[in-house]
């Protein structure tokens, strides 16, 4: 039962960006994904299981985390119409890997205590 309502939220967040996206406020359907369902369900756990300070450990890395995004965006916006669609979003989800990538490795090295 929780896997199909889990499958029904993320069917109607594809039916709203997809309704979004065809109305004259289309950008808005780049604010539904952002949504924080993930990162609820996260610290849930997280501050059920550990301590006060590890949730906030956490929320503190999630704020890091926005730099990754940053840069996926900064690239879209760059490539969209130099790029073909599929080169963009490729192009896009590299470099958030790599920021990805570098942001674990310092956080992994400079974690604040």
């Amino acid at each position: 039962m929780s896997l199909a309502f889990k499958a029904l939220l993320g069917a109607l967040a594809v039916l709203l960006i997809a309704l979004l996206a065809r109305s004259k406020s289309f950008y808005i359907a780049g604010l539904v994904p952002l949504f924080p369902t993930f990162a609820v369900i996260a610290h849930y756990i997280i501050g059920s299981a550990r301590p006060a300070a590890d949730l906030r450990t956490t929320a503190i890395f999630g704020l890091w985390s926005l730099l990754p995004y940053a840069i996926y965006l900064a690239v879209v916006a760059w490539s969209a119409g130099k790029l073909p669609l599929p080169a963009t979003l490729l192009l896009a989800m590299l470099a958030w890997g790599v920021a990805a990538t570098v942001l674990i490795l310092l956080w992994g090295r400079f974690q604040p205590s």
